[in-house]
């Protein structure tokens, strides 16, 4: 763009400008030179994590042992999944921490399906996280192949059609289930307006928040919402394989049965009862013993996202990927590059993809010599992630400079196109 300030200082005066940047110090930064850009895939560690899982091992576990189930561990599920309901939107009582996003995905699928025992359609997109799409696959065919998959097509690879995929929504279809934002080009869906057409052809909904929760404000109770899942090691920073949450709207908590019937979803788990009795609420979509450390890693690093307010991270979020894309326009179009993410900030979350035909060569360029984090998604997208807690103008300004230097140099001629199995 003709009226950017491609200067290194220009970043420098917007991040003293930036009311955010204080927040870097609750971060581990163990390399001062790494450009880190991969904050959607895996958040920087809090330091409140470190003191609080010292603390896990060397006190309650250590000393407590078994007491400290009774202490602080037994309520940790439903403790923590109300630190994170002001994180999505969501009044007391419908948000539990537990299991994986899959897992607590086909839970939710599976009770949906059943409430609507009727209807056959399901209705998602292509732009859908594969994960979420094999899930939908896997409870078709545990229920018979009764349910047909309905995927609405991308036109151009970075946004749906809002009207077709409101158009798809009929009388037939029993389940609408989207990621808010797309794993791959960042695409924001209209959730408010997608969960009423929904429920005027009454179908039930449900929210993959994993791209979004911590980078773009979420607001289940008032779209009307009924169903929801989430990971926490992205923008909630908690730490790899840390446990999902999952939202299922309070009037439905009666009717709706997991499908995983466990221990921890039961009436009175220590009363050992050879028969399943689950409880009224939110908490029979609990199964068995929860991962108590990482649902302490959790608790402790939520701290900072919420005395920023989400607010303020979607507003640095947004005016932090339109830098990026301005930057990407005026420094690496030249190069055969090409912002693969909606340009319209209210459309987007907090990650930008940039295509080029030699990604992935690029990608192990960056990461092999030029000290940049980001990741590859096939099959030429590199994605820049850009978590508002921790990253900084500079480090997106850096990031673009070596990136343009890994090309104009040709550094990535010296690696081939072979992937490694974590791209």
């Amino acid at each position: 763009m003709e009226n950017t300030d491609l200067r290194l200082a220009s970043a420098q005066r917007l991040d003293a400008q930036d009311d955010l940047a204080g927040y870097r110090n609750e971060f581990v930064f163990a390399e001062s030179d790494l450009v880190y850009m991969d904050g959607n895939s895996l958040g920087r560690l809090p330091r409140r994590v470190l003191k609080r899982i010292q603390a896990a091992l060397e006190s309650e576990w250590g000393r407590g042992l078994i007491r400290s189930w009774n202490t602080d561990w037994y309520e940790a599920p439903v403790r923590v999944g109300e630190t994170v309901a002001p994180l999505i939107g969501a009044s007391a009582g419908q948000v539990v921490v537990s299991d994986s996003t899959s897992i607590n995905l086909f839970k939710l699928v599976m009770a949906a399906l059943a409430l609507r025992e009727d209807r056959t359609v399901i209705v998602t997109d292509e732009l859908n996280f594969p994960s979420d799409l094999y899930v939908l696959q896997g409870c078709a065919r545990l229920l018979g192949e009764r349910h047909h998959l309905h995927r609405v097509p991308s036109l151009d690879g970075i946004t749906i059609d809002q009207q077709a995929l409101l158009d798809a929504i009929d009388e037939r279809t029993a389940l609408v289930t989207l990621s808010h934002v797309t794993f791959k080009s960042g695409f924001l869906h209209d959730a408010a307006a997608v969960t009423e057409r929904a429920h005027q052809a009454g179908a039930l909904v449900l929210w993959d928040l994993s791209h979004s929760v911590g980078a773009v404000p979420v607001e289940l109770d008032r779209w009307g919402a009924d169903l929801a899942v989430g990971c926490t090691y992205k923008y909630l920073n908690a730490g790899p394989g840390s446990p999902a949450f999952l939202y299922v709207r309070r009037d439905l908590q009666e009717e709706a049965s997991s499908p995983i019937w466990g221990w921890f979803g039961h009436r009175a788990p220590f009363a050992f009862d050879p028969n399943y009795d689950p409880p009224s609420g939110i908490t029979r979509f609990l199964v068995g013993s929860p991962c108590i450390l990482a649902a302490l890693a959790l608790e402790a690093a939520l701290k900072p996202l919420l005395d920023a307010g989400i607010a303020r991270v979607h507003e640095k979020a947004m005016r932090l990927t339109s830098y990026l894309i301005e930057l990407a326009d005026a420094v690496l179009a030249p190069f055969g590059f090409e912002v693969a993410s909606p340009r319209d900030p209210m459309r987007r979350g907090a990650h930008v993809s940039l295509r080029h035909e030699d990604a992935y060569r690029i990608n192990r360029a960056l990461i092999e010599e030029m000290n940049v984090l980001p990741d590859f998604r096939e099959p030429d997208n590199i994605r820049l992630g850009l978590s508002p807690l921790y990253t900084s103008y500079t480090d997106v300004w850096k990031g673009i400079d070596r990136i343009r230097q890994v090309v104009s140099e040709k550094r990535f001629e010296r690696y081939t196109n072979d992937r490694l199995p974590v791209t």
